[in-house]
């Protein structure tokens, strides 16, 4: 996986892999997600206890990096505002997690769609002043 985008990430926990993905998503203020050629969207369910997440990248190359040209899967951005009006309330209702950005051979950092919500608004707000 030489000069993949997803390199300097593999040395990273999912918890560092999370931190980054709230800071770039609440400066740039779209999700990645990956699509299949009938426009839906990829979700994985794991075999262990049939946790059900959509997975999601800070950027397209990301996205792309981890799909590797795997069964015509694209990636598509999801703004922000559709994220939180559209979005978190499906995911929640259809009992789906969010897998925030996957990289290969590494822990996953799995969170609510409101959890993650909260995060990027806390995110976009930025430091605080005292």
């Amino acid at each position: 996986m030489s000069n993949s985008p997803l390199e300097p990430f593999l040395e990273m926990d999912g918890e560092e892999r999370y931190d980054y993905f709230l800071d770039a998503v609440a400066e740039e203020r779209d999700i990645w997600i990956l699509i299949n050629p009938e426009q839906q969207f990829l979700k994985i369910v794991s075999d262990e206890d049939g946790l059900a997440y959509l997975p999601v990248w800070p950027t397209e190359a990301l996205a792309e990096a981890y799909a590797d040209g795997d069964a015509g899967l694209s990636a598509k951005a999801v703004s922000l505002p559709d994220f939180f009006k559209k979005w978190v309330p499906g995911l929640s209702r259809d009992g789906i997690e969010v897998g925030v950005f996957p990289c290969p051979q590494s822990d996953l950092w799995i969170t609510s769609p409101e959890e993650l919500k909260s995060d990027l608004q806390e995110a976009m707000a930025g430091p605080g002043f005292f």
